[in-house]
């Protein structure tokens, strides 16, 4: 199954280098530098320094054994978004997809998640998950993008439960290349106790 799906980051890198190859061959012109005494050119960008761990970038908090706590810095005094996150990888090692988890306040659902997929996913066949030798779950994939396509999923009380006390979720897909067979990748739950339970204290649900 190694050549029916390309990784998420090809995907996202040939979408980054589209705008770069449609670049002109020339150099461009370089404006004359003012005298001394002139005003500077008022259309020139002057840069603006800015910090490397400033607010909206994201990092990894605390790791949990299989799992990442990842959050993105806000301002000062503000509550700072985060997630559980683990990167999915096939038999040869390629990264296929990832699944973030994320706390809840809703009579439905006590926490949510978002699996990200390669676009050549047939989503008719819909996601399915199931934790050890549980039931099987379907899910209907929510929108797709240049990167991927996403499920954003709810977990009851009850699947909760089972992420925490399980060894092993798994995640089965279908290529729209070969529909007749099935892709089933492996996230290990090692750490995902801890983990939620750090998340719920950083994010306060």
């Amino acid at each position: 199954m190694r050549d029916i799906f390309k990784t998420l980051s090809c995907l996202a890198a040939l979408a980054l280098a589209g705008p770069a190859m449609a670049q002109q061959d020339d150099p461009p012109v370089e404006p004359a530098a003012p005298s001394a005494g002139q005003a500077a050119d008022p259309t020139l960008s002057m840069g603006q320094e800015t910090a490397e761990n400033g607010v909206g970038t994201p990092y990894v908090k605390q790791e949990f054994e299989a799992w990442d706590l990842r959050c993105v810095r806000a301002p000062e005094g503000e509550q700072e978004p985060c997630q559980l996150y683990q990167l999915l990888s096939d038999d040869q090692g390629n990264a296929v997809a990832e699944i973030s988890v994320f706390p809840l306040q809703s009579e439905q659902a006590a926490a949510g998640a978002t699996i990200a997929t390669p676009l050549e996913t047939l989503l008719t066949k819909r996601l399915r998950v199931q934790i050890d030798d549980g039931a099987v779950k379907r899910y209907e994939f929510t929108w797709c993008s240049q990167t991927g396509c996403f499920a954003r999923i709810g977990l009851t009380e009850e699947d909760l439960a089972a992420f925490k006390r399980g060894m092993e979720a798994k995640l089965t897909i279908t290529p729209v290349a070969a529909p007749d067979q099935d892709v089933t990748l492996t996230a290990s739950l090692s750490g995902f106790t801890a983990g939620f339970d750090a998340l719920q204290a950083t994010t306060g649900q």
